[in-house]
């Protein structure tokens, strides 16, 4: 299989919102992108085109129903053809949703969500099945999706894809409107991250 090998999988942050400047979580609460959000967002397909070569269509493209994803979904120009898939949706926060990582940390110090989940909310398993259903489905896609969605949710995706354990998807950082790309070096067996955080 050559080194390019479809399907590659593009995931997209959404664009910047009023929670992700001040650090809160943002799960389901639903909550729009900032003006500097749009901007950006709308930025995101001609990108997606750069990386493809200049072909920005996609075999398949998902969003998060969450307006913040959704709105940057139809900014980069994918609004028409996106479907909306209910397993792309952020990590439930539960009583955390709202919260700064420094206001969770008063509680508890040696808090970790990929560890611990969120009471209330998602467990680590929980969304981690979240993930897999959706990579399930990618893999009978043989051409490349686009996928839109938020920050946890895609660090666990890139987590799932190379076979990890949950907690290690704190590794995978992803700003505001960034663009990673998952697939493979070799064959199906080599899966690898052919991009990550790519803002510019």
């Amino acid at each position: 299989m050559p080194h390019s090998a479809a399907p590659r999988l593009f995931l997209i942050r959404h664009g910047e919102t009023a929670w992700t400047l001040t650090g809160q979580h943002t799960g389901l609460t639903d909550i729009p992108l900032t003006p500097a959000g749009e901007a950006k967002a709308s930025a995101i397909g001609e990108r997606l085109g750069s990386l493809r070569d200049g072909n920005g269509s996609f075999a398949r493209v998902f969003t998060s129903p969450l307006i913040r994803a959704r709105r940057t979904c139809d900014l980069a120009g994918f609004g028409d053809v996106a479907a909306v898939d209910a397993d792309l949706v952020e990590w439930n926060y539960g009583q955390y949703d709202g919260l700064t990582s420094a206001q969770i940390n008063r509680d508890r110090p040696d808090w970790d969500l990929f560890r611990d989940g969120a009471p209330g909310g998602e467990t680590p398993e929980q969304a981690a099945a979240r993930a897999d259903r959706f990579l399930q489905r990618v893999l009978t896609i043989d051409a490349d999706v686009a996928a839109f969605s938020s920050g946890h949710f895609i660090r666990l995706l890139a987590a799932r894809w190379l076979g990890l354990p949950i907690v290690a998807a704190k590794h995978f950082y992803t700003a505001t409107a960034s663009i990673g790309i998952l697939g493979y070096e070799h064959g199906r067996e080599d899966r690898v991250v052919r991009l990550w955080n790519q803002t510019q």
